[in-house]
């Protein structure tokens, strides 16, 4: 009997692994650059971030310090509209420049709670790093300054966005099938 694999929940194929890599690293270079002699302050939001956070780091030659913060606003796959920070951060941020490192922005609510808690923290800037943007479910108006892929109203998954703690190390981009996250939809 064969076994079940996760590859096997994917409807398609959004971005390779390669295409994933090569965008990151145009990324990190943007950034690096356009910091110039300022030394960026990355705060990640956990969990899904963490792939993208590791492989954005690698690709910035410059000095930089790093924080995390955990936020919790779904259950299964629908937000519930309600954020609550689950983890602060460990430094204050009073002077530096903070880049706000994300896995994906949906509705914008999460991010714009947390942009909210960190603008009354006294940072020097604020910027935004997100891999994926999905901008037909915003509800709250928020824009990145820096984006590695827009993608379609699609449940993605792979380098770490998941679905109920699974399909977070995929090495790319997928598109769940509906009725891995939705068995009643059909």
């Amino acid at each position: 009997m064969q076994s079940h694999s996760m590859h096997d929940d994917m409807e398609r194929v959004l971005f390779t692994h390669e295409q994933v890599q090569q965008r990151v690293k145009e990324l990190g270079a943007e950034i690096a650059r356009d910091y110039g002699d300022k030394d960026p302050h990355l705060i990640t939001i956990l969990k899904g971030s963490i792939p993208f956070l590791a492989d954005l780091m690698r690709a910035m030659d410059r000095p930089l310090s790093l924080d995390v913060m955990a936020v919790a606003s779904y259950a299964g796959h629908q937000s519930s509209g309600e954020v609550r920070v689950t983890k602060d951060l460990d430094e204050s941020i009073e002077g530096r420049h903070v880049l706000v490192v994300e896995d994906i922005i949906d509705t914008g609510l999460t991010l714009a709670y947390v942009m909210r808690i960190l603008a009354n923290r006294a940072p020097a800037s604020v910027r935004i790093a997100t891999f994926l943007d999905k901008p037909s479910r915003r509800a709250t108006p928020i824009e990145a300054d820096y984006v590695g892929f827009t993608i379609p109203n699609a449940f993605a998954v792979g380098y770490g966005l998941d679905w109920n703690q699974r399909y977070r190390n995929l090495p790319y981009i997928g598109a769940l099938k509906r009725e891995i996250y939705d068995p009643g939809a059909g």
